[in-house]
Order: structure tokens, then sequence, then C-alpha cells
């Protein structure tokens, strides 16, 4: 019985950093994205106009544009998973209803091939069935692979990525805000240096709290984001070469 007890302390302590996981991948993901499309936006603007207020204009529209894209999207892939669990939840919650004793075999067969055995089996499968909750929560995550995440809130998701995504954004952006400081050459060569910093260090923190060397990491985000800014900036550097040097003042 204490063999048991410990197994469902484990249990919630998982449930509980899986679902700080998941608020975590939402800063990552959110504050990843938010920079680095920022960032290439902002790089591409700038060669193309060479103009330090045209460039902070277009990478605040670019800012609340894909912040608001992202909680969106957050919102209602959440939302999704949210519905499917429910959905299969409910089922699971009929089946053992209406079946309890094909459900509690099912439970049975579930914790003998982890090993359970004799009279810690049965005392496995008795507290689980004697508790509906329990019992269809086992079911979900052991029958079904579905975790509880998948019942979080799909507001809060939203929120959460909005913030993390906004911050993200803006990062780029600071050095450009500092127009009457510096040129937009220079205001470009800080905006990288200073998105280079914050994505490996994002990597560093994803290293830490997942699995991975923690320089490799941090190497590998730095990278993949500084290869799409630098795609902006080729793609912004050849519409000023098609358009001719005079875009910002038709911009």
């Amino acid at each position: 019985m204490e063999d048991l007890k410990e197994h469902k302390k484990h249990y919630a302590t998982e449930h509980e950093k899986h679902f700080k996981g998941k608020e975590i991948s939402d800063v990552i993901l959110g504050g990843q994205d938010g920079l680095v499309n920022v960032l290439g936006v902002t790089l591409g603007v700038a060669s193309a106009t060479n103009d330090p207020l045209i460039t902070l204009v277009a990478g605040l529209a670019a800012t609340f544009a894909e912040t608001i894209s992202m909680a969106a999207v957050a919102y209602t892939s959440v939302k999704a998973d949210r519905d499917y669990y429910q959905a299969e939840r409910k089922l699971e919650e009929e089946e053992v209803e209406k079946m309890p004793e094909h459900e509690i075999e099912e439970i049975r067969e579930i914790y003998a091939k982890k090993g359970f055995k004799g009279k810690l089996l049965n005392d496995v499968v008795k507290v689980i069935t004697s508790n509906k909750k329990v019992w269809v929560d086992t079911m979900m995550t052991e029958e079904l692979n579905l975790s509880l995440r998948f019942g979080g809130s799909p507001l809060k998701s939203a929120l959460v990525v909005f913030i993390a995504a906004l911050i993200g954004s803006l990062i780029p952006l600071i050095p450009f805000a500092l127009f009457n400081l510096l040129s937009v050459a220079n205001a470009v060569i800080v905006s990288v240096v200073l998105s280079v910093i914050v994505l490996f260090i994002v990597g560093v923190i994803k290293a830490r709290l997942t699995i991975g060397n923690w320089f490799t990491s941090g190497l590998e985000l730095a990278v993949i984001g500084m290869s799409a800014a630098f795609a902006g900036y080729l793609i912004g550097w050849g519409l000023g070469k098609v358009f001719g040097t005079n875009v910002a003042s038709v911009v």
C-alpha cells in the first residue's frame, strides 16, 4: 500500500510538471517566434529604405500583427486539443459507467504490464477503480496517452504567448527607437547582436528545462534565428535594388 501511495504522489507531481512545462513552452515559442520574425522584417525594411523611422513603424506593425496572430493560433490550437480531450474523456466515462468489468480488466492489464503482481496489483486496481475520477484519469493517460495538459485553458495559453511574443518582438526594435543616437547601420548591428544574445539565452534556458547541452541549444537557436533574419535582410536588399533607393520616399 505504501508503494501505491508513492505512485499516486509521483503521478500528481509529474502532472504538475507537465502543466508548468506547457507554460514554459508557450513562453519560449512566443518569444522566439516574435523575435525572429520581427528581426527579419526589421532588417529587410532597414536595408530597403535606410530610414530608421520607417523601419521602426514597420517593425511595430509587424510586432502587433505577429503577437495577435500567435495568440489567436495558441487559443484555437489549445481549444481544439481541449475539445478533443473532453470528447475522449466523455466517451471513457460512458465506458466506465456502462461496462465497468471490461474497464477494470483494462486497468489490471495496464498495471500488470508495469510489473505489478499479486496482492499489490489487486490493491492498485481496487484503489484506482474505487474513485471514478482517478479511474478515468488513469484510462486517459495510460490507455489513450492523452495528458491532462490537453484540458488546459485556451485563454491562458493565448495570453502567455501574446505577452512572450510581444516582448520578443520588441527586442530587435530597441536600437531603431534610438534613431536620434544611432545611424541605421549601427542600429542594425546593435539589433542583430542583441537578438543573438537573447536567442542564445533562450536556447540555454530551453536546454536547462528540458534536455541537451546548454551551449549547443543556445547556439542552435541563435543560428536558426539569424538565418531567418538574414533571409529577411536579403529580401529587403533585393527589393531595394529592384525598386531603387527611393523606396523610402514612396513609403
